[in-house]
């Protein structure tokens, strides 16, 4: 299914410009492969009532083709991670696919297209939704007849909470508790309406700190957020990264970009927490080997555009900062950096939750 002569072209996403670092026709192709992978993570398909977490069917069936036409190896989810957290290469270009909540869509449009290319794809499942026979959601007996095909399905919670947020009165403990008891629920449903599921869980809303993805890791779970960048062999699988899909961030020309990035070797970061009520919260990272120009390292943080790197120790350790205090709520720093041949960025991305 390969082609040659494709260009690795990184151009903007999210609001940000990069510069193309490839141009030329007949030049090779590097991407995603060996300790990389990219997990991209749909919602709903063809659904023009919800733009932001839906994609057109004309904007997935060019995702498909251009997957397709440019050799890209579409794995199964649990394979990609099992391979990068033992060490295992990955083909070249590889690929998963993922869909959060189990929409009906899923069945209706994206089925009928990933089987026909025979590819496999990961749903992760909000079982209440499920249970209760909203329209919106797939019944246990579609994902049933998806699971026999080789579909798998994953641990979406049971209520779909936000996960970090305590209830009123609510202690620490009976939090903890409260989710605890969500996601096994989750699970338990899954295992008696599919048979035995993997242990991942996709955190609702892609929110999570450091106590909900302890307690979520102690469960056994691997967990994914909502955060860009491509999965890696130093990623955290208590919180590792997917590309979220969508119609504002779905254009060919986005997906093209996030479909050839690489996993920035990011060893620890401080804090890992992404809650603080920092409203300018520095990150300070530790880098391990990797083949990137360190000295074009860039970070974009959202609604503030380009902001300095401070090296602490260059190519190992740096610090960023946001130029200007945060509002109450999700922000982001996104950082990349181009591979030392040029053909390819690393790309890497820290999302925050600012509190009062």
């Amino acid at each position: 299914m390969g082609l040659t002569g494709v260009r690795c072209v990184m151009k903007g996403l999210m609001g940000l410009v990069l510069v193309a670092m490839l141009t030329g026709a007949g030049a090779s192709t590097v991407c995603a492969g060996g300790d990389s992978a990219v997990i991209f993570m749909y919602h709903r398909f063809g659904d023009a009532r919800f733009p932001s977490t839906n994609i057109r069917m004309d904007q997935f069936k060019e995702h498909l083709a251009y997957l397709e036409e440019n050799g890209f190896h579409v794995a199964p989810l649990d394979e990609v991670v099992a391979s990068l957290k033992s060490g295992d290469k990955l083909p070249e270009k590889t690929v998963a696919l993922t869909m959060d909540d189990a929409y009906a869509s899923v069945y209706e449009h994206a089925w009928p297209l990933l089987k026909e290319k025979g590819w496999p794809f990961t749903v992760f499942v909000g079982t209440e939704g499920v249970d209760k026979g909203y329209n919106d959601y797939m019944t246990w007996g579609q994902m049933r007849e998806l699971k026999k095909a080789g579909v798998q399905f994953a641990n979406h919670t049971a209520t779909h909470p936000h996960m970090t947020e305590k209830a009123p009165e609510e202690t620490e403990e009976q939090w903890l508790s409260r989710l605890k008891a969500d996601v096994l629920k989750a699970q338990e449903r899954l295992d008696e309406e599919l048979g035995t599921c993997p242990r991942m869980l996709a955190y609702p809303y892609g929110e999570y700190n450091t106590k909900v993805a302890d307690l979520v890791a102690e469960l056994g779970f691997i967990a994914f957020g909502q955060h860009s960048g491509a999965a890696g062999s130093t990623t955290d699988f208590r919180a590792a990264p997917r590309f979220p899909m969508s119609e504002t961030y779905g254009t060919l020309r986005s997906f093209r970009t996030k479909s050839r990035s690489l996993a920035l070797p990011v060893v620890s970061m401080t804090p890992w927490d992404p809650e603080t009520t920092d409203r300018q919260p520095e990150l300070e990272v530790f880098l391990g080997p990797g083949d990137a120009l360190w000295n074009e390292l860039s970070c974009y943080v959202s609604g503030q555009g380009r902001v300095d790197i401070e090296w602490v120790v260059p190519g190992k350790q740096f610090k960023v900062r946001a130029k200007e205090p945060f509002s109450v709520g999700r922000h982001k720093y996104n950082l990349t950096v181009p591979a030392k041949n040029r053909r390819a960025y690393h790309w890497f991305s820290r999302q925050w939750i600012v509190r009062e």
